[in-house]
């Protein structure tokens, strides 16, 4: 997320908030200094503490578990996306070594959106700071509901009954809805779900379940396994707006969630680091 085509609409949102003048300013500023706080705090992961020069020491765990997809030329897009291309540059034949050249939009397969991604002033994926980028995963499942219910949304009473169920959401948290929509992977065009009229249909978080999270609980960011923080059928990208322009950062078509325990994994975010970037292809982990 996002192709070319949902920008237009994502810049007419953020204009009626206000994101883009004078009327805007508060809440910029708000951000930018919740910004600025996160990136001198050190946060500690869970089973772990983080040492001297940035060194994480983590506790014991049973197993890594791979949370992202392979990119490749096929991976579902949104609409007006350059699909990947990998050609090749070196080949043992030719030159000893093997070697490829790659082109890939950055919002490609699993990837990370960064605040700067709908904030004009926001921070870049590369200038994150790396103590975001390993945290306690919540993972909360609404796969029942979206079993039949393409346009399906992680609400506020799906975060108030985890909690119930598994304690509150730890400080420092990232929180990641389990939809099953990878299982769509087999067929692309059931992944993306486009209907005649355009309109995507698929799972994302609703904006007031973002909102609590983002005024009432302590996030580093926020990840689905569909395409978009965003149901499908959304217009105006509301949680899009209101995670990122709160500095938190975004995770899109994440993988394996459904194996993975409601609550007592770690995340380990590889995030890109490429000058300027909105986002860009993350691999990305959790320790079990």
């Amino acid at each position: 997320m996002c192709g070319p085509v949902v920008m237009a609409a994502v810049r007419s949102e953020m204009d009626r908030r206000g994101l883009f003048g004078a009327a805007g300013a508060a809440l910029l500023a708000g951000a930018i200094g919740a910004r600025s706080a996160r990136a001198t705090r050190q946060a500690t992961p869970v089973g772990g503490a983080v040492t001297g020069q940035g060194t994480v020491a983590l506790g014991s765990f049973t197993a890594i578990v791979d949370l992202s997809h392979t990119i490749t030329p096929g991976f579902p897009l949104f609409p007006g996306g350059t699909p990947f291309e990998l050609s090749s540059l070196q080949t043992y034949e030719a030159d000893g070594y093997y070697g490829n050249r790659i082109s890939v939009d950055e919002h490609t397969a699993t990837h990370m959106d960064a605040p700067a991604h709908f904030d004009p002033e926001g921070v870049t994926a590369d200038l994150l700071p790396v103590t975001g980028f390993v945290a306690p995963l919540a993972v909360v499942d609404i796969s029942g509901r979206a079993a039949t219910d393409d346009d399906a949304q992680l609400a506020p009473d799906d975060i108030l009954a985890w909690e119930a169920a598994n304690g509150p959401l730890p400080a420092g948290a990232f929180l990641a809805m389990f939809s099953g929509w990878e299982a769509r992977l087999a067929d692309p065009a059931t992944f993306l779900n486009q209907a005649e009229d355009g309109t995507l249909h698929f799972p994302g978080f609703h904006p007031d379940a973002t909102r609590l999270l983002v005024d009432e609980r302590d996030i580093v960011g926020i990840g689905v396994d569909t395409m978009s923080l965003d149901f499908g059928a959304s217009a105006d990208f509301a949680t899009h707006v209101t995670a990122l322009t709160a500095g938190k950062y975004g995770l899109e078509s994440l993988a394996n969630l459904g194996t993975l325990p409601a609550s007592g994994a770690t995340i380990i975010v590889g995030g890109p680091k490429h000058q300027s970037a909105s986002g860009g292809p993350a691999r990305v982990f959790a320790l079990v």
